[in-house]
């Protein structure tokens, strides 16, 4: 491209908004010329790029990329925040197709308005009308009020017009979505032969079939910053291949939000530092720690009960302390729970423990978690919890032959049997 001259310059151009609401506290914060970081957002992002006389240059990016900002800006609708653009020649901008017509006027009226909000003059207009009508295909419709058109034949006339304009320079945003298969590629021939007329044309489409058959050099947008700057083929390619990276990345996110917490496989757990629920507001006790009695192993055989040790510190008196117990898949399906009252009374600075015996040989095969919840009763209706841990996990082995057990896939979460107190610590 050496040998041609630019015709746009785009230097280190960047393009700043504020997110939010605008109030008159920031309007005073404007004149004080303070800044919230937090509340900036960059549309565009030091982006820097020449456009040739007579070449067909392809602005590509996903939604939100900055493409139709840049065009404002040339467009000077808008103003850069930072850097210079220079442009020599006349620009005609499309930048939504139809954008001025009126719908109470027939379809030549809205010719003569909107090629005027275009830059054509009356006699312009005048000498071209009968070329405008006939790239329309409405011709017996052109003296029709437009309300009484179909979108297709709104769409063609406001393309119709917008494709004989004359200026040097011809800024383009998705125009190629107007009108039929067949109008779609009339258009297309269209701002070919402007091409080669020696117009330049900027041309922002997410169809990258038209932008290979339309374009001369593309230059790829992602959130306000110019990442590929090429051929056609190569800039489609790069734009194609970043959607498949982001898919991926997008699905390997999704997955691991999805994926099981990872349960604690050992035989004793120390909770001491595990963050407590912030719902707690009731805080007489801490758990330190659980372990499996005389284990060294979480994996159960079918009909074996668990043996466990819960250990705590009183934190602030209390009286008649009961304990919610619960079984959870590891993806966090609750399956079982079981109430124990009557574990006693504490004074504040005392250890505390808890040895019970949980029969769990009614669970299906697989990898489950206790959950600990610690509580007092508050009225006949109602509980204070005043801890809640998750703690040891466990794993039921596949019995021999059939064997019967309960399958959570297919019935609803039952009340957990078989918790006998074996042993407490004061």
């Amino acid at each position: 491209m050496a040998e041609r001259e630019p015709v746009i310059r785009v230097s280190h151009v960047s393009k700043q908004y504020y997110i939010g609401q605008y109030t008159g506290r920031h309007f005073f914060r404007e004149l004080k010329k303070e800044r919230d970081h937090e509340n900036e957002i960059y549309a565009l992002d030091d982006i820097s790029f020449e456009v040739y006389q007579g070449e067909t240059f392809g602005i590509i990016g996903r939604n939100g990329a900055g493409k139709s900002t840049l065009l404002k800006i040339l467009c000077e609708i808008t103003a850069p925040t930072a850097g210079e653009i220079d442009i020599y020649g006349r620009i005609a901008s499309i930048l939504e197709v139809g954008t001025g017509f009126s719908t109470e006027m027939t379809g030549r009226e809205n010719v003569y308005l909107n090629g005027t909000i275009l830059g054509m003059t009356k006699q312009e207009i005048d000498r071209k009308m009968d070329q405008i009508v006939e790239f329309s295909e409405i011709g017996e419709f052109i003296d029709t009020p437009v309300k009484r058109y179909s979108s297709g034949m709104y769409t063609r006339l406001a393309f119709s017009v917008a494709a004989h304009l004359d200026n040097e320079i011809m800024i383009m945003d998705e125009v190629m979505a107007v009108g039929d298969v067949g109008f779609r590629e009339k258009c297309l021939q269209q701002m070919k032969n402007k091409a080669d007329a020696g117009r330049t044309i900027l041309y922002v489409g997410h169809n990258m079939n038209y932008v290979r058959r339309l374009c001369d050099r593309c230059m790829v947008l992602d959130e306000g910053k110019l990442l590929f700057l090429g051929e056609t083929e190569d800039a489609v390619q790069f734009y194609l291949d970043k959607i498949e990276s982001r898919a991926k990345e997008e699905e390997q996110r999704e997955k691991k939000r999805k994926a099981p917490k990872a349960a604690f496989l050992g035989v004793r757990r120390d909770v001491r530092d595990k963050e407590r629920s912030r719902l707690l507001t009731d805080h007489r006790i801490h758990l330190d720690e659980m372990w499996y009695v005389d284990r060294d192993s979480i994996v159960f055989s079918p009909g074996e009960p668990a043996v466990m040790t819960l250990n705590w510190a009183v934190l602030e008196d209390y009286e008649d302390l009961c304990l919610r117990l619960e079984v959870w898949t590891a993806e966090d399906e609750h399956q079982a729970d079981y109430v124990l009252c009557g574990i006693g009374d504490g004074k504040k600075g005392e250890r505390k423990s808890l040895t019970l015996k949980a029969d769990i040989g009614c669970f299906a095969p697989g990898t489950y978690k206790f959950k600990h919840t610690f509580f007092f009763r508050n009225g006949p209706d109602s509980v204070i919890n005043t801890e809640r841990v998750i703690g040891l996990s466990f794993t039921v082995q596949q019995p021999e032959g059939e064997g019967e057990y309960w399958d959570f896939r297919k019935m609803s979460h039952v009340r957990l049997d078989g918790i006998e107190i074996l042993g407490r610590q004061d």
